[in-house]
Formats: structure tokens, C-alpha cells, sequence
């Protein structure tokens, strides 16, 4: 697909201004939904496959109003593979944390993110049970560390075998929380150092909080310390580990044992 004329080959000002518009919008047509749906006293699965279609048809619709000419990857959609020839591609989760949502917690998200020559170059986070879009058009200052114990951000069920690791190897106090995006998110916001996730995720569960993680000065790789990559024909992408640059070298030394 070529690329609009009128956009750049990097990503513009609007780009990073559109993704938390986006974002935010979203975020705030699912949490009228939610409160429409349980008021009505809908089943729980009701309201998590209304919250999944609603949320991708608005940011579908957005996308093609403001950036026609771009591909798009989202959880919610059919897969085309014109976005494999497509200069800019926006990759997103429509609903991150769909149990979460569900059961009427915080912690879940919406992601929206743009990618150009497979990295992540403009990207919000929304988390709007509590009032906050993260994005790259202003991202937060990189947080001090904690000085006792790193905080490391888990899963709400098992932790994954990567963060196990690194919290042996550095004694760290372990945080759960549900969505991929809140936990970057934590991380962000200086609430957690770390968050390592193991065993399974796709391309949409990462892209835009690893855009945000990235332009708030926090290290962001696979777990083996390579890159991540994204637009592939699979988008399958199991592991990840974002934490404060000054311990990344710690936490990639424990899991390469």
C-alpha cells in the first residue's frame, strides 16, 4: 500500500496527538458502555464482547476518517496482508484486559499505535477507569527507582517463569496486575521497575505500551535482550521484559542464567 503524500515517511506531531486522541475516545465510549450494560444487569460475557466490537469499530472508524491511507492490525480484525507491504501500520487493541473490564476493574486499557519500518514511532495507552491516556505526544519523565527492593509487575494468576527468575535473582517484591498495558503502564509511572512476561502475546498486547515505555526512557526488549519487532506475517510476540534502564542489565543477565 503506498503511503499518503501528505504524511511523512517518520511519524508527524498529529500522529502522537491522533493516537491518544483515539485512545481516549475509546476508552471513554467503554466505560459509558460498561456502566449502560451492568446497569442493565447484562451478563458479564455481554459485556466483554460489546466492549471488544464497540471499541474496534470506533478506533476503525477514526483511522480510516484521519489516516485513510494507512494499514491497520487490530486484535478485533480480520488480518489483510497488504499491511506487510504498507509503509505505516497502526497496530491495536481495541479492549486490553477484557476479563478485567469485565469483572468491572481498572486495570485493563486501550492501545493504539503507529509502526513504520516495524517499530513503534507514536503510541497511546489509555486507562480509563482511571482517568489517564499515556502517550508518546507527551510522554512522563523516566521515575527514580525504589530504593529497597525493585517492584517487579506480574500477572493476576501465575507469574510467568521469566519474571520468577529475575525476582529470585534480584529479591524483588512482586505487584500483580491484569492488563499488559496497565502493567507497562506501571512501569511508566514509576509504580513498578519491572515487568517481564513470558509464555505468550501477540503484537497488539505490546506495540503502543512499548511506544510509550520507549519515549519515557525505560529499556524495552525481548527477554533474551534482542529487539522487538513488529508488522510480521506472524504476529505472535511471546516475551517481553520493560523495566528502569539502570537494572536492566541485572534483569537480562538473570535470565540468561
Amino acid at each position: 500500500m503506498p503511503q499518503s503524500p501528505s504524511l511523512p515517511a517518520v511519524a508527524s506531531p498529529s500522529d502522537h496527538l491522533e493516537a491518544a486522541r483515539i485512545a481516549t475516545l475509546a476508552g471513554e465510549r467503554l466505560l459509558a458502555l460498561r456502566d449502560e450494560l451492568t446497569a442493565g444487569r447484562a451478563h458479564s460475557g455481554v459485556v466483554k464482547r460489546e466492549g471488544d466490537r464497540q471499541a474496534h469499530e470506533l478506533i476503525m472508524a477514526e483511522l480510516a476518517r484521519v489516516r485513510p491511507g494507512d494499514a491497520v492490525l487490530s486484535e478485533e480484525g480480520r488480518d489483510r496482508p497488504e499491511r506487510l507491504t504498507a509503509e505505516r501500520v497502526w497496530i491495536i487493541d481495541p479492549l486490553d484486559g477484557t476479563r478485567e473490564y469485565g469483572e468491572g476493574r481498572q486495570d485493563w486499557a486501550v492501545h493504539v499505535a503507529l509502526v513504520i519500518a516495524n517499530q513503534p514511532v507514536a503510541g497511546a495507552v489509555a486507562l480509563p477507569a482511571l482517568g489517564l491516556t499515556l502517550s508518546t505526544a507527551d510522554p512522563p519523565p523516566l521515575q527514580p527507582l525504589h530504593a529497597a527492593a525493585p517492584r517487579l509487575i506480574v500477572s493476576r494468576s501465575r507469574p510467568p517463569v521469566a519474571a520468577v527468575i529475575i525476582a529470585e535473582a534480584l529479591g524483588a517484591e512482586l505487584i500483580s496486575l491484569g492488563s499488559a498495558g496497565a502493567k507497562t503502564m506501571a512501569v511508566v509511572l514509576g509504580e513498578a521497575d519491572i515487568y517481564a512476561h513470558s509464555g505468550g502475546q501477540y503484537e497488539w498486547d505490546s506495540c503502543a505500551p512499548i511506544a510509550v515505555a520507549r519515549a519515557a526512557g525505560l529499556h524495552a526488549s525481548r527477554i533474551d535482550g534482542s529487539g522487538l519487532v513488529y508488522n510480521q506475517p506472524d504476529p505472535y510476540l511471546p516475551d517481553l521484559l520493560v523495566c528502569h534502564p539502570d537494572i536492566a542489565a541485572a534483569a537480562l543477565a538473570a535470565l540468561r542464567g
